[in-house]
């Protein structure tokens, strides 16, 4: 299982590097639980990173097909080999299924792949239930699912799910053939309950921070996290290009 890492700028990418990240994700956590940097950070931050790991950004939650498309080929020509979008907002299953369509095209158009985001607290965020964002995500040609939260004050992701409704969703994505990653408030004492789901990232940020999710990440605590990980971060470029699996 790999460590991803979300920060908000290309000094904090320096940081979540120097600490053992595998994965380096941008998104601006003080604006929202999937806010985007901009492009220009994007590419600071991609300027930082060198090709050493991947790169994910975030775009958001979307609700409009033409500014979707536009949006993720622009974050993979800023350096993101994946981008995640989100669906807060979007109860309909056909609605998330057409968005997440133009997603995929335009991170192809710019040689990038999508990241499909359910959000385990989903009734309150008016969003797709996980159950179908897996159908959808294969459906569409995405790369992968996320499970996340979107409330960041409430619950996070191992109060809200039990080991084995997770592991059912994790096996499931796995046999569409998509990446799993997971997400939600995860602490250092979550990381063994999202190995043992079976997923291949685990992505955290305020775990990371001295202050939390909207302080500052830091080497010393990247590095904690990555000592309970130990060595084994799984395949890692590999496994972001060519599908699923640990």
């Amino acid at each position: 299982m790999r460590l991803l890492i979300s920060v908000a700028d290309a000094q904090e990418a320096s940081a979540a590097l120097a600490g053992g990240a595998d994965v380096i994700d941008a998104k601006d956590a003080r604006a929202g639980a999937l806010a985007p940097v901009t492009p220009a950070v994007l590419g600071e931050i991609s300027a930082v990173v060198a090709g050493a790991r991947p790169v994910t950004a975030a775009l958001g939650d979307a609700d409009d097909e033409a500014s979707v498309e536009r949006a993720a080929r622009a974050y993979v020509l800023a350096g993101a080999a994946l981008v995640k979008i989100g669906f807060a907002g979007i109860a309909h299953d056909a609605r998330a299924a057409s968005i997440l369509a133009a997603a995929v095209r335009g991170a192809a158009a710019g040689g990038g792949a999508v990241v499909a985001v359910g959000y385990a607290d989903a009734s309150s965020a008016a969003a797709i239930a996980p159950a179908a964002l897996t159908r959808i995500a294969a459906d569409a040609g995405a790369q992968g699912v996320l499970l996340d939260t979107c409330n960041k004050s409430g619950p996070g992701l191992r109060a809200l799910v039990d080991p084995a409704a997770l592991a059912a969703f994790v096996a499931g994505a796995h046999r569409a053939g998509l990446l799993v990653a997971l997400a939600g408030k995860l602490t250092a004492g979550d990381l063994t309950f999202v190995r043992d789901a079976g997923a291949d990232i685990a992505g955290m940020r305020g775990a990371a921070c001295e202050g939390g999710r909207i302080g500052r990440v830091t080497t010393n605590r990247v590095a904690a996290l990555r000592a309970v990980l130990g060595t084994d971060a799984g395949r890692c470029w590999e496994l972001t290009l060519d599908g699923a699996g640990n």
